[in-house]
């Protein structure tokens, strides 16, 4: 009777450990704690005596068993990190250790993309201040690398608290396209893009540097992967009790808009070098103040050309 109360508290003990946890003589089942029977859904009267292989039904695992080591698999849309030791057989649930690592992985990708745009302004803004220019010149400069500094600034201040919506006010939609028009005119020269840009006058109440981000990813993805000389359009419609934020450009239709919005998914033009974060950034900053990011084709009877528009609601 002693060996039987001891048995009962060691069993006790393994059916409150978070492992699922078979033990076994040679391969046959002995005993199965409390997270192996729920991941199973067998019960021990029923194993005792089976091989592994028939009461788990994985020949992944009766190998593992009989060669030892560890193995990672997908049981009942959970991932387990399974090992092998002598007489047992314990299987660890990393289902939401591995997600936190891909969520890490997104954050880096998405946190190296928003930092790119403000590095390569205040590099130039570096680079131009090395030679003797006006002063006129200089202090606009030294302006613009002042701006892009209090954004970077910003954008390490909201590592502590994750990708969040903050200071949102009134926003001139012209405040906004100028600080964009200066970053991308080395990109537009470069691709011989002309931009245009409509509803300057509009108002919006948002984050100026989250608009601006959204912005400077619907410019940039058009310069790129647009024709180029081409001509895009960038402006601002009100529409009810929201604004619409687009970007047109005069490219082919795509065969499908929305994988692209997909994190590191890029269109079936994309060249070079590219993360393929950018419109996932850009419909992750929407979503976040209410609002949607989409692309399509348009024919718009108000401009010269037809083409792939992408844009964001921003509600008022």
């Amino acid at each position: 009777m002693v060996v039987m109360h001891r048995a009962s508290d060691e069993q006790r003990v393994l059916d409150a450990l978070p492992q699922a946890i078979i033990l076994h003589d040679q391969g046959k089942v002995l005993f199965l704690n409390r997270a192996a029977r729920e991941l199973w859904h067998v019960e021990n009267h029923t194993a005792k005596g089976r091989r592994i292989i028939e009461v788990l039904r994985r020949h992944t695992l009766d190998e593992l068993v009989e060669k030892g080591g560890e193995l990672e698999l997908l049981i009942g849309g959970r991932e387990l990190l399974c090992r092998s030791t002598p007489g047992a057989l314990i299987c660890e649930d990393i289902t939401e250790k591995n997600q936190a690592q891909r969520e890490l992985r997104e954050v880096m990708a998405i946190l190296s993309h928003e930092f790119r745009t403000p590095v390569a302004g205040i590099m130039g803004v570096l680079e131009a201040l090395q030679y003797d220019l006006p002063e006129e010149m200089r202090d606009n400069f030294v302006s613009q690398g002042l701006l892009e500094t209090r954004r970077l600034t910003r954008l390490v201040e909201d590592m502590t608290v994750g990708f969040r919506v903050s200071n949102l006010r009134d926003v001139s939609f012209k405040d906004v396209t100028g600080r964009a028009e200066k970053l991308l005119q080395p990109e537009l020269s470069r691709n011989k893009v002309t931009l245009l840009v409509e509803g300057e006058n509009t108002l919006l109440h948002a984050d100026a540097d989250k608009l601006l981000q959204v912005v400077l990813n619907l410019a940039e993805n058009a310069i790129r992967y647009g024709p180029n000389p081409g001509t895009i359009v960038l402006k601002a419609t009100p529409e009810e009790k929201q604004v619409w934020i687009s970007v047109l450009d005069e490219g082919q239709a795509l065969q499908d808009y929305e994988v692209i919005f997909k994190p590191h998914q890029r269109g079936p033009s994309a060249k070079g070098y590219g993360s393929g974060m950018g419109l996932y950034i850009i419909r992750s900053i929407a979503e976040s103040w209410g609002g949607v990011a989409e692309g399509r084709y348009r024919k718009d009877p108000t401009q010269p050309f037809s083409g792939n528009e992408f844009r964001v609601s921003v509600p008022l």
